[in-house]
């Protein structure tokens, strides 16, 4: 089997073209694994579609399938640019979560980054939960998967490891939830981390960001039709919110390594 070892600001995932085998869940767990496998943060299938220019699923590390990735879906982008599979430079792309679309920039030939409509996100009330004796507030946030953003005065306190899988695995979100800290830097700027479902810390997570914005707005923290850095341990990627929650999402998407392995 061949894959494509890419990353979006240090999210990295093995990228195949074909068909999802039913092996899948093992062999994610498998080849995701940092020091006896590939080291990702999942795999991404891309195959085509009949209702899109091409269909992408995310699997993450622990074998579980996820519904969308904004870190992934750019790099798919190039993907299919870059190895010749399309020579638009405006794609379509289904996920579970809807049709993506993508807006190439590419230079010399290469895709260097993608601007991502992600659809629509909505900010909930703010829910308020026990973990472990403690009183943790957070927004909830569907970007078409979850998310439970928790705003933060200091992101270098933040509790990724403990409060992160608390909330992931509490009763609150039965399917699991990605979890975001956030501080707030300014209007126009946000620095996140985030414990994603099914992966745990990773170095970004581009519907955890767009997610954060939403929350940011909800919050009177930031304003719709901004543009907004949200400043994540692999970089920074751009989000805007219009007025009716619409997400618009740009950031880099790049190619680590080819591979071959025996299945």
């Amino acid at each position: 089997m061949h894959f494509t070892k890419m990353h979006g600001l240090g999210n990295d995932y093995l990228y195949v073209f074909g068909e999802v085998p039913e092996n899948i869940a093992e062999l994610s767990r498998r080849l995701s694994d940092r020091h006896f496998g590939a080291g990702s943060d999942g795999m991404i299938y891309i195959s085509h579609s009949n209702k899109a220019d091409f269909k992408m699923r995310i699997f993450n590390a622990d074998g579980s399938e996820a519904k969308m990735c904004g870190n992934g879906i750019r790099c798919v982008g190039k993907y299919l640019y870059d190895k010749g599979y399309t020579d638009k430079t405006t794609l379509k792309i289904e996920t579970l979560s809807g049709i993506k679309t993508l807006e190439l920039s590419v230079s010399s030939g290469k895709v260097n980054s993608v601007t991502v409509d992600m659809g629509k996100a909505e900010a909930f009330d703010k829910k308020t939960l026990d973990i472990d004796g403690r009183s943790v507030t957070l927004i909830p946030v569907s970007v078409g998967n979850p998310h439970a953003v928790i705003f933060v005065d200091d992101i270098s306190k933040a509790e990724l490891t403990t409060t992160g899988p608390a909330i992931e695995h509490h009763s609150a979100f039965p399917g699991g939830v990605n979890v975001e800290f956030v501080q707030v830097i300014s209007k126009t700027e946000l620095r996140m981390r985030v414990w994603e479902r099914g992966s745990g810390i990773t170095f970004a997570c581009g519907t955890g960001a767009c997610a954060s914005a939403a929350a940011a707005i909800s919050m009177k923290y930031c304003d719709c039709g901004t543009d907004i850095s949200v400043l994540l341990d692999g970089g920074i990627l751009h989000i805007t919110v219009s007025n009716d929650g619409t997400v618009t999402m740009r950031g880099p998407a790049a190619t680590v390594y080819e591979g071959e392995i025996d299945e």
